[in-house]
C-alpha cells in the first residue's frame, strides 16, 4: 500500500519494486523453491521490516532486493532501473551508486582503523580524493558517536562501536538505499536497542530508504511496513499499515 500525501497530493517515489520474484534451488537433483511470485514496492524514505522464520528465505531474498544474488525468475528494478536485464558488473555500478549494506556480523577488516574502514567505499569511486574522502568519513563517524575512536581498529571496539562504524561505512556513498541484515542480532538488549535508534534517526536525517531482515518482533514493529515471509509467500502486516497511515 503506498503512503499517500495529502498535503501535497503526491505519491510516493517506488525505489525498489519487486514483480513475480521466484528463487528456487538445487538439492540433490531436485528442485527446492524458496519462494514463488512475490511482488513488493518499496517506496523513498520508508523504513521496513522483513520477519520470518529460520529458513524462511528472507535473507535470499533481501540479497536478492540489494542485487547481491539474482533471482530465478521475475522482474526487479532499483530506483528505475531494471536490475534483472543487467549483467553482474552493471549491477555492480548500481551497488555502488545507490546502495548500503549493514550485516549482522559487521564485516570490518581488522587490520584498518575505524576512519579507514568507512572510506573503504569512497576508495572504489573513479573520482576518489583522499581529503575529501577523510573528511566526510569523519563527519560520518561523529554522526554515529565515534569522532574519538576514528583511529581504533576493530579488535578494540566494542560490538556496538564496531556495528556504528558498520553503519557510518554503508553512508559514505550517499546511498538512496540502506540493506541491513540482523543488524543487532549480535548485540546485547541495550546496545542493540541505541543500534536500532540510530539507524531510524539517521533514515529520517538523510531520507535514505532502510529494509531490514530481522527476528526481532519489537524491532519490525517500530518500521513503518512490516512484512512476513512464510511458506514461500510474502505477506504484508495490516496493522503495521495502519499504524504507518495514522503518523501522516
Amino acid at each position: 500500500m503506498a503512503q499517500f500525501d495529502s498535503s501535497t497530493s503526491i505519491m510516493p517515489q517506488v525505489i525498489i519494486s519487486a514483480q513475480q520474484l521466484t528463487q528456487s534451488i538445487q538439492v540433490q537433483q531436485k528442485t527446492l523453491t524458496i519462494f514463488e511470485n512475490l511482488n513488493l514496492n518499496i517506496y523513498a524514505g520508508e523504513h521496513v521490516a522483513i520477519t520470518g522464520r529460520s529458513g524462511s528465505g528472507k535473507s535470499t531474498l533481501l540479497g536478492i532486493l540489494a542485487t547481491l544474488d539474482q533471482a530465478s525468475s521475475g522482474q526487479l528494478w532499483i530506483h528505475g532501473e531494471a536490475v534483472h536485464d543487467l549483467n553482474e558488473e552493471q549491477r555492480a555500478a548500481i551497488r555502488l551508486k545507490h546502495i548500503g549494506f549493514v550485516f549482522q556480523s559487521f564485516q570490518l577488516l581488522p587490520s584498518l582503523t575505524a576512519l579507514e574502514n568507512v572510506m573503504l567505499p569512497a576508495r572504489l569511486q573513479a573520482d576518489f580524493n583522499y581529503k575529501s574522502a577523510e573528511i566526510k568519513a569523519l563527519d560520518l563517524l561523529q554522526k554515529v558517536g565515534l569522532s574519538k575512536q576514528s583511529q581504533q581498529t576493530p579488535k578494540v571496539l566494542s560490538g556496538g562501536e564496531q556495528q556504528r562504524v558498520a553503519i557510518a561505512r554503508a553512508l559514505m556513498s550517499e546511498p538512496k538505499i540502506i540493506f541491513a541484515d540482523e543488524p543487532t542480532g549480535n548485540l546485547d538488549g541495550d546496545t542493540a536497542k541505541e543500534i536500532e535508534q540510530l539507524l531510524f534517526s539517521l533514515n529520517r536525517e538523510l531520507g535514505t530508504t532502510l529494509v531490514l531482515v530481522t527476528h526481532d518482533p519489537q524491532l519490525a514493529a517500530q518500521c513503518q511496513r512490516h512484512f512476513e515471509l512464510k511458506n514461500g509467500q510474502l505477506f504484508e502486516t495490516v496493522k503495521q499499515q495502519i499504524e504507518a497511515e495514522a503518523k501522516l
